[in-house]
């Protein structure tokens, strides 16, 4: 039992060493991530704005520094008339700092019908500001729905 003792404790060292290795690189890793606001996607919510008989539901998907594309999933709801909104010709994404940007894309539901969803995509704005608003101008309605977020 003498004899195996000192292999069992070489054995014990080296899997506590690696388990430390192990964990501190990834407890670093992470923590790097999440205090670099330019890598992360931040967690940002869900936001509803209900007027005229329609709620506009938005919820940024991917606004990360690095993402080659900022994304922002989009639903419309409505119990009369129909949801005829271009939504690359009515959205604008807003910087805080004067800067207004245009919609990339809109990959979702054609106009029409009581219920549209779909992902609208902007390109990502650089340098990255610490605030954004998304505004969707709504025919017939006086103001832009606004859906603000900060990234800082």
């Amino acid at each position: 039992m003498c004899k195996s003792f000192p292999g069992f404790a070489v054995l014990l060292a080296a899997t506590a060493v690696s388990y430390s290795i192990v964990t501190g690189g990834a407890i670093g890793l992470s923590a790097a991530l999440a205090a670099s606001p330019e890598a992360a996607s931040p967690n940002l919510p869900a936001q509803t704005s209900s007027a005229r008989g329609v709620t506009v539901k938005v919820t940024p998907q991917n606004v990360a520094g690095d993402a080659k594309t900022w994304e922002f999933a989009i639903v419309l709801d409505t119990h009369s008339g129909d949801l005829n909104d271009d939504l690359v010709k009515s959205s604008f994404l807003l910087d805080g700092a004067g800067g207004r940007y245009a919609p990339a894309a809109w990959d979702g539901a054609p106009p029409g019908g009581h219920h549209r969803e779909g992902v609208l995509r902007f390109k990502p704005i650089s340098p990255r500001p610490q605030a954004i608003e998304l505004q969707i101008s709504r025919a017939g309605e006086d103001a832009p729905r606004s859906f603000r977020w900060q990234l800082k």
